[in-house]
């Protein structure tokens, strides 16, 4: 049975504890973080990868893996994968991130008109991203 981490018509707002108080572009270093990866990827593709797209993707990029392996791909999604909620743009670098009713996603700092209007929008599913620290 193929897993899926893909969202449709919803808004995943930052987390609780995130501190950035807008989206912040994760650094860039010498091993390119998940951050980076995932910032990269839907930053520079806004509304035409899906959440699996992004986690596929990723996880080809950091294994040296063709990102186009439908093989690799089903392997990897045959068990239940972590979803965008659990990406440190939503815990750490103030992103939010929008999927459209097709599961495409784009990436939505939390300073902006964007951001409000999104979280305010009764038409969109909404849950947050995961916090970083347990709840006290």
């Amino acid at each position: 049975m193929a897993h899926t981490t893909n969202y449709t018509s919803t808004f995943i707002e930052v987390s609780e504890d995130c501190r950035a108080e807008h989206g912040e572009e994760p650094p860039i270093a010498e091993n390119v973080s998940i951050a980076a990866l995932h910032y990269r990827l839907i930053s520079e593709h806004p509304y035409e990868l899906t959440s699996d797209d992004v986690l596929f993707r990723t996880h080809a990029l950091r294994k040296g893996i063709d990102p186009d392996d439908a093989a690799a791909r089903a392997e990897f999604f045959s068990k239940g994968q972590a979803c965008l909620r659990s990406s440190p743009l939503g815990k750490r670098y103030g992103w939010g991130t929008h999927h459209d009713a097709k599961g495409r996603v784009a990436l939505v700092s939390r300073d902006s008109e964007e951001y409000a209007a999104l979280a305010a929008d009764p038409a969109l599913a909404h849950t947050r991203a995961m916090r970083s620290s347990r709840a006290v």
